[in-house]
């Protein structure tokens, strides 16, 4: 069993995560699954006071987000139709993040 230790920043705490396989292209294809970029700031207001979410709603879809701790703005993460342990942050059109303002509900 081969293991690769993985690191992301998302704003200015770092989070280790380790994948694992039998051999070297299972490895690196299970590091693809984390196919999201480091996330420095906030892409609404700017701030790096950022922290990893989990919630479930109507107790079965669950979501994985980056919320801003200052603004309350937030990036769901999506996963594709074909592996639903490939993980991205959703993005607009033009390819920018898709950063969400909080809204009061």
């Amino acid at each position: 069993m081969l293991q690769l230790m993985v690191t992301k920043r998302i704003g200015r705490r770092q989070f280790h995560f380790t994948v694992q396989g039998a051999n070297f292209h299972e490895v690196v294809a299970e590091y693809d699954r984390l196919s999201f970029p480091d996330v420095p700031a906030c892409g609404l207001c700017g701030s790096d006071n950022l922290d990893l979410t989990s919630r479930v709603a109507q107790d079965k879809f669950k979501y994985t987000s980056v919320k801003c701790l200052d603004c309350r703005g937030d990036v769901t993460f999506g996963k594709t139709q074909k592996d639903d342990q490939t993980y991205f942050l959703r993005k607009r059109e033009n390819g920018d993040i898709d950063w969400q303002p909080w809204k009061k509900q």
